[in-house]
Parts: structure tokens; sequence; C-alpha cells
């Protein structure tokens, strides 16, 4: 030991020392391996003769630097890293090293030959490097598994946190626990849940200065097959053959899983998570109502899970619907029609029979067989022409087919309009009109003998006298073999003996307006009579 410093530790034993705890703040100090720090003193203007700080590793004490008025000496260990502020008296050391941690005590010799002394320790501490985590297991099953995983890092005086994603790692002390060491920490998880392990996963170590994380760690947890449904969970009742029609099997599960489908509880030749109407149909099945169940299976964790079953039969479209009827000529009266309907593919569920588009019931003149799929309208009637349709439906389709009925009647009494009176050189115009299917055929007679005229309309250019006379109207039907006739009487007059006068408006005009004067002369005489004086007759 140098003679400056033997003399400053003489003089602290001679003089003795007193506490002074209030020159050095509160430890412990932390630094980082490598770099520089200060070991501060609350002294804003240090008094004193000698300053003097001393190492003490937990052994032995080793006098570091002394600051007296000749200026700073540096013991051997620490020369070129240590030095004194002499205006405050702290300590700083560069360079630091692992084994510079330990208790730094000051003394500070007054003038006065007082002593006051101090103590604050140092940590140096090792940077925070090679976080790293490692599982116990390179895969896991959920419920089954339990996962360690062990985060190991190098640094002094380490913390660790574990994080899943952004949220910290709470342990709960039953199904997840960490334990913590030196330069370690553990994670278990007791009987691991997919949700433990989504990620990524972080360990983080730290002390005062440092922090650093892990890589981002990952680890597949196996799980499922989950609850097995199929979709459409509620399919009709009856699906239409060919239809693009499927059932699809759906569950959660890592890996995904394989799937199996069953008849009525019977393995089918089929796989995969959609089972089409198609194989349903090439496997000879639908045609009543059955059941359809899958199962799922997942090779990791060696579930199988099926689902619930679902029922429906596979029913044909109606197609090729025809309406079949009479081909012979149909007269109102006579004729008896059956009328036939039939689909040449199709389950036919319901038949409805319209005529012209409205819904036709049976009747003393209309009898339908025990299926309706047939009618018989028995006799005919004028009212059964029209347009007969037959509607065809099952629950998967519909279709229909119409058949025109043609019933000939008639010509019923014709009717003929025009004038009965006309002027010399006036035009006539007289029409005939009867109801008859097919229509009539019309011819005129004058005065019982037989006119060129063969159209409904009888037209005279020009009236002369001699056009006055009986006009008969004769209408015939080529089928039905029937002729209806109406005669209709025309006058031929001189001119202007149909001259109307005034219109039968003005003379209803004329009448009230008579019937208002009359009124209102009335009036007034009662009026007069009852203003004029009556005289006395005393």
């Amino acid at each position: 030991m140098d003679p400056l410093s033997f003399k400053s530790l003489l003089l602290l034993s001679l003089v003795g020392c007193c506490a002074g705890q209030d020159i050095l703040p509160e430890g412990p100090v932390d630094a980082v391996v490598g770099k520089n720090v200060t070991l501060k003193t609350l002294l804003d203007k240090a008094q004193y003769a000698y300053i003097t700080w001393n190492y003490n590793d937990g052994t032995e004490q080793i006098n570091v630097a002394t600051l007296g008025p000749k200026g700073t000496k540096v013991n051997e260990p620490y020369s070129g890293r240590a030095s004194i502020n002499a205006t405050t008296g702290g300590l700083t050391l560069t360079a630091l090293q692992a084994e510079d941690s330990g208790d730094y005590s000051i003394s500070i010799l007054s003038d006065d030959s007082s002593t006051r002394t101090a103590e604050i320790r140092l940590r140096v501490l090792k940077p925070v490097s090679d976080v790293v985590i490692k599982s116990n297991v390179p895969e896991a099953i959920e419920h089954n598994s339990t996962v360690v995983l062990n985060c190991s890092a190098k640094g002094s005086f380490l913390t660790f946190t574990w994080i899943n994603g952004t949220a910290p790692i709470v342990a709960d002390g039953k199904r997840l626990t960490i334990k913590n060491e030196e330069l370690s920490s553990a994670l278990t998880i007791t009987g691991v849940l997919r949700s433990d392990l989504v990620g990524p996963i972080y360990c983080a170590a730290a002390n005062k200065l440092e922090k650093e994380m892990s890589a981002p760690f990952n680890l597949t947890v196996y799980y499922g097959p989950d609850e097995v449904t199929i979709s459409p969970p509620s399919p009709p009742e009856f699906i239409k053959s060919g239809s693009n029609f499927n059932l699809s099997c759906l569950t959660s599960s890592s890996p995904p899983a394989t799937f199996s489908w069953y008849h009525n509880q019977l393995p089918m030749e089929a796989s995969g998570s959609v089972l089409t109407l198609k194989v349903i149909e090439e496997h000879g099945l639908g045609i009543q109502k059955e059941g359809y169940t899958c199962t799922a299976n997942n090779a990791k964790t060696m579930r199988t899970v099926a689902s619930p079953a679902v029922s429906f039969a596979v029913m044909e479209p109606i197609s090729g619907t025809t309406v079949t009827g009479p081909t012979s000529t149909l007269i109102a009266g006579n004729s008896t029609a059956n009328l036939s309907c039939q689909a040449t593919a199709g389950t036919v569920k319901e038949r409805t029979w319209l005529k012209d588009g409205k819904p036709l019931a049976a009747s003393s003149r209309l009898v339908f067989s025990a299926d309706r799929s047939s009618m018989m309208i028995s006799p005919l009637q004028k009212e059964d022409n029209g347009d007969y349709t037959c509607q065809l439906t099952n629950p998967v389709s519909s279709d229909a087919a119409s058949y025109k009925m043609v019933v000939n009647f008639g010509p019923e009494p014709p009717t003929v309009s025009g004038n009965g009176a006309v002027e010399v050189n006036d035009p006539v115009t007289l029409t005939c009109s009867s109801m008859s299917v097919p229509p009539a055929n019309y011819t005129w007679k004058f005065n019982g003998t037989l006119t060129d005229v063969k159209t409904a309309q009888y037209t005279i250019e020009k009236a002369v006298y001699k056009n006055t006379g009986t006009y008969t109207c004769e209408a015939h039907n080529a089928i039905t073999g029937k002729t209806a006739t109406h005669t209709h009487n025309l006058s031929v007059k001189e001119e202007g003996a149909l001259d109307e006068g005034l219109s039968d408006g003005a003379i209803a005009g004329i009448v009230i307006a008579v019937l208002v004067a009359l009124g209102a002369a009335i009036g007034l005489i009662i009026y007069c009579r009852q203003k004029v004086p009556v005289e006395s007759p005393y």
C-alpha cells in the first residue's frame, strides 16, 4: 500500500469515525459490464482533508482510491479505471467488470480530524442475452398433453415474463403454473387447450437496465373433431331427382378431419365432407325416406364423432304431361267428351282440372275418375267450349297440359237490327246475328222470296217504295244442320213523312216552362188579394 493511503487510513483509525449515511444515496447502484458508472454523493461542495473509497467483496477490504491535498491516488487493481470528483467526492469506475460488484464505502476526513463514512452497493450486471424458449414436446393433444415451456437466458438479476400474443400469461396455480429460477423460467400447462398456445408465445428476460424478448414460439395443439353437423340440418322431405343437392359434413378439427358417410347406419362407399345427390342415386338409395349420417375422424387425437341424422326421400320430377280428348265432331246436346291427363315420368301426387283458368268441380254432367286422371262431360252443352288444363304436382315439381274443346251448337234464334221505317232515297242496313259454332251461314228472303244476299248484312243504297215489305234472315249451321229465322218489317215513306219536329227534350223543356209560369201567376193573384183592404159594411 502506498504511503498516502496508509497515512489516511492510519489517521482514520486514530481519530475514529462517525456515521454519515446522508453522504450517499440509497443503493444499490446497477451498471452493465463494460460500461462506466459513477457512485455519486449527496454533497454539493465537499469539505475534506482526505476522501477515501474502499471496496469490500465480503472477504476483504481493498482501497480503490484516495483524494488528498496532492491529488488522487488510485490503488493498483483500479489503475486507469477509477477517479474521484474533487468537488462532490463521487467515485467513477470505467470498463466495469463482473468482479466490480460489491460494497463500496466512502470515508471523509475533515480538517478538524472528524470522520464521516457511508456505504453503497454496486451491482455490475451482465447483459441480457440468448433468450430462448424450448418445449418438452414437439406437438400436443388438447386435453391430454401437459406442455412445459422452458425459457433460458444469460444475464444478471433476471426476471422473466411470459406473453401470449400481446397479453401476459398469468399463472392460476392449477392448470397454469410458472416457476422462475436465476437464469430460467418454466411455464407448465396441464391439459393444454387449443387457446393456450394460439400465440405466438414470447418470453421476456429483463433486469433493471435491459430487457430482451425471445423469438416467437409456436406449438401445434391438435384438437377435435368438435361437434359434427350436417348442412342443411333440416332438408325438405322430398328432394328433386337429378338436382344439384348436396349434404355437407362440418366440424372443427386440427388436423382437418376425414369423413365417412352412413345410410341407415350402414357404411356407404363415399368419403369426403360432401355427399352429392348423384352418389346417393348411384347407390340406388332415396326411394324411401331414410336417414343419412356422417362421422369425422382425427388421425392425431384418435377421436371419432358422429353427426345427427337427416332424413329425406328422392322424388322424380313430373314431365311429359299430355291431355287427350275427343277427336270427333262434338255437338251440343248430343255428344259426350272424355278427357284424360297423363305424364310420361314422375310420381303424381295431385291433379287439378281447370277450364279457362278456373278450377272445375264435379256436377251432374261432369264426373271425375277416382284419381282425377280423367273426366267425362255428358251431354255436352255450348258452355263447355273452352280451354281445359290439367295440372300435375308433387312435392318437387309441377307440370301442365291443355286441350281445346270445340262444341258445335246453334244457330240460336237470330236477331235483326235496323230501322223499321225510312224515307224514300234513305240508305237501309239490316244486320242479322245469331250465336253459333261454327259461325252460321246467312241468307235473306224478301216477302218470302229468296234473295242473292248471303251475308249477315242486307243493304239498300237508296230506298224506294217497292222496298217496303218483310225481310226474313235465315241462319244455318252446316255442322249441326239446324236453321233459325227472324222476320223484320220495313216501310218506305215519302220525303218529310218521318220529320220528328221538336225533340223530346225540347218538348219537355216547353212543358216545364209553362208550368213554372202558371205557378207564378197563381201565386201573384193570391198575394194581391191579401194586400187589398176590405171595406166595412158599417
